[in-house]
């Protein structure tokens, strides 16, 4: 669905309560503080900007943002689980402002963190912006997983299959899906006005999952790392623009 100025003007301002909890729940991370506490800072911002939360009560969903340490990919649900030192964690928010939806995560490291842990972040967050670069006006929507793909094949880790990007708008989730690889058709012709969630997630390991008895947390089947990155992005006249960033 393409979106008018009103209804993009909106989508930036939910984009901009998004960064703003990026930025809070990043400067709260550290060895010591526990899932709950982020989902904390997070929830301050959203009620401090007069937001609405579109995580909480998401099909049962009972906090504000996900997090999703080590070998958990995505969807974690916040709690007692203590950051560590060597940790990485991701941390996936969303608001809502006037019926309009803002989403993006982002990975971090606790403390110090292994080399290989360091480069799994820089190339899941730079296969995103690889992606998001494909967001053109006339470009087919399925490029972007093809340069996700290339950039984290190319490092030698894998992609997620099972859990894909999406449009957004007045939903969180809206169609059409965007894969994190090449399904081998070219997808929707993007045109001006639509607006999409990028959202790699790579793995150091093979793209396997499994999902964790509370119906929400996914794994890594062979116990290796993951990352995860997100931005809310407008297919634009002038190019892609990133909703989500501060």
């Amino acid at each position: 669905m393409r979106r008018n100025a009103s209804e993009l003007d909106k989508m930036r301002k939910a984009g901009k309560v998004v960064a703003e909890m990026h930025e809070a729940t990043r400067a709260a991370i550290r060895p010591g503080i526990t899932t709950m506490d982020l989902n904390k800072v997070a929830a301050e911002v959203i009620e401090r900007r007069g937001a609405r939360s579109n995580f909480l009560n998401y099909h049962g969903f009972p906090a504000v943002i996900c997090t999703s340490p080590n070998d958990m990919i995505v969807h974690g649900i916040p709690g007692d689980y203590v950051l560590r030192d060597g940790d990485i964690i991701s941390v996936d928010c969303g608001a809502i402002v006037e019926g309009y939806h803002g989403d993006a995560a982002y990975t971090a490291g606790v403390g110090e963190i292994s080399a290989t842990a360091k480069r799994l972040i820089e190339v899941t967050e730079r296969s995103m912006y690889a992606g998001i670069d494909q967001l053109t006006i006339g470009n087919r929507l399925h490029e972007v997983g093809r340069a996700v793909q290339k950039v984290a094949e190319a490092a030698g880790f894998s992609v997620v299959r099972e859990y894909v990007g999406h449009a957004i708008g007045t939903a969180m989730h809206e169609s059409p899906q965007v894969p994190n690889y090449w399904p081998g058709n070219p997808g929707p012709v993007l045109k001006e006005g639509m607006v999409f969630a990028v959202e790699p997630m790579v793995n150091v390991g093979s793209f396997h999952t499994y999902v964790l008895e509370d119906g929400w947390g996914v794994m890594t089947q062979d116990g290796q790392l993951s990352a995860h990155f997100e931005h809310t992005i407008a297919v634009t006249a002038n190019g892609p623009e990133i909703f989500t960033i501060a």
